[in-house]
């Protein structure tokens, strides 16, 4: 059996109950985004040696100047910025949604975006881009804390992705076929991951969130979101939460959005947010984290990249496993693109070759899933 992973030798530090306990030891610790203005410290007292302070709000810049003078490491906290880049935690769709109302939007999420626009989102000055890519890296933390990696690359949680576009319209064929997949998958203990965006990534955490409840109730769910079919229409949101408020106990899932694309409402369906600014860290995470394996629905040019970005994972074993890739939707998959067919050519004689999968069944899709898991790359035939 491969052993988990310890993160290191350096402890981390991200709530004030714990640093209170540490008392003078601060040897080989990184305190995160901690306010210590209110705390009596006597720095000089404390050891620090190999120790990292991130973001944090001392009592005096004299203290600041004393720990940088015992040879601490002191990461400056930044000013103005609506995001913290130094957040010790994954998003939660309440905190992105925090300011939202139906009369005006003035959400978390969408002052984050507006800024990353008007500061230049493929070109921002050195310190917007120092702070984004902060960010990012503490999101990266947040996520392997979640998902927690062996030795061998694997995560303790089985992580099965689910990826189409984001125009499907609540309760039409692609979102309730993806509902019910996802939903059966949360039942058989994976965790379902998304885009985090509308449309088929909402039915993916949707489904999941629902895997508490009846499949009646799931199709109550998805008619009651129908009511406003787009993410455009008015009432999308207000749907989602009445949703939530009539079956408040649901299941876990992951999203993994960014706002480099632009701004769409935050899918209220996802209990753990990994958004970021990079979309390129975003979209090789995604695929990444995957590996007992994807779920493609149907979408347009960005699930294509993201097919021939899978494929091109599993044809090399990158991440050292082999996963299952599987297209939900005979019709897409086979008769209007060729891309199901054109990948079995890709990968004829290769060990991803038998983890390739076709159905229009969310009971096949799942079935395959549980009867083909990740392939080790060294105990690959």
């Amino acid at each position: 059996m491969v052993k988990r992973k310890t993160r290191g030798t350096i402890h981390e530090i991200d709530n004030l109950e714990e640093f209170v306990k540490m008392g003078d030891s601060l040897g080989n610790c990184l305190v995160q985004g901690l306010d210590l203005s209110g705390l009596d410290v006597d720095w000089n007292s404390v050891k620090v040696d190999n120790s990292y302070f991130m973001g944090c709000l001392f009592r005096s810049v004299e203290d600041e100047l004393l720990l940088r003078s015992k040879g601490a490491f002191v990461f400056p906290r930044f000013e103005g910025l609506p995001y913290n880049p130094y957040r010790s935690s994954l998003y939660s769709w309440r905190e992105l949604m925090e300011g939202y109302s139906k009369d005006l939007d003035n959400s978390l999420d969408l002052r984050i975006y507006t800024h990353f626009k008007e500061m230049g989102r493929s070109n921002p000055d050195v310190c917007e881009a120092l702070a984004q890519r902060i960010h990012d890296h503490a999101i990266d933390n947040a996520l392997r804390e979640l998902l927690q990696f062996d030795d061998s690359g694997m995560t303790e949680k089985k992580l099965v992705g689910i990826m189409g576009g984001h125009g499907a319209m609540r309760g039409g064929k692609d979102y309730v076929q993806v509902a019910r997949t996802a939903q059966l998958l949360a039942r058989e203990g994976y965790m379902v991951v998304s885009g985090g965006g509308p449309g088929v990534m909402e039915a993916a955490n949707l489904g999941a969130y629902m895997s508490p409840a009846s499949d009646d109730d799931l199709e109550r769910a998805i008619g009651i979101l129908a009511q406003s079919p787009s993410y455009k229409d008015g009432g999308y949101i207000e749907r989602a939460e009445e949703v939530i408020g009539s079956y408040p106990f649901g299941g876990r899932s992951l999203a993994i959005p960014t706002w480099f694309y632009g701004h769409e409402p935050s899918n209220l369906f996802a209990s753990s947010i990994a958004k970021y600014f990079s979309n390129s860290l975003r979209e090789d995470c995604l695929l990444a984290v995957c590996l007992h394996g994807i779920v493609y629905a149907r979408g347009s040019a960005g699930t294509t990249q993201e097919i021939f970005q899978d494929a091109t994972q599993n044809h090399y074993g990158t991440f050292d496993y082999y996963s299952p890739m599987v297209f939900l939707g005979r019709e897409r998959y086979e008769a209007e693109t060729s891309l199901y067919p054109m990948l079995r050519g890709l990968a004829k004689g290769r060990e991803y070759e038998k983890l390739l999968f076709l159905s229009d069944d969310p009971a096949e899709v799942v079935d395959f899933i549980k009867s083909h898991p990740p392939v080790y790359k060294s105990d690959a035939v």
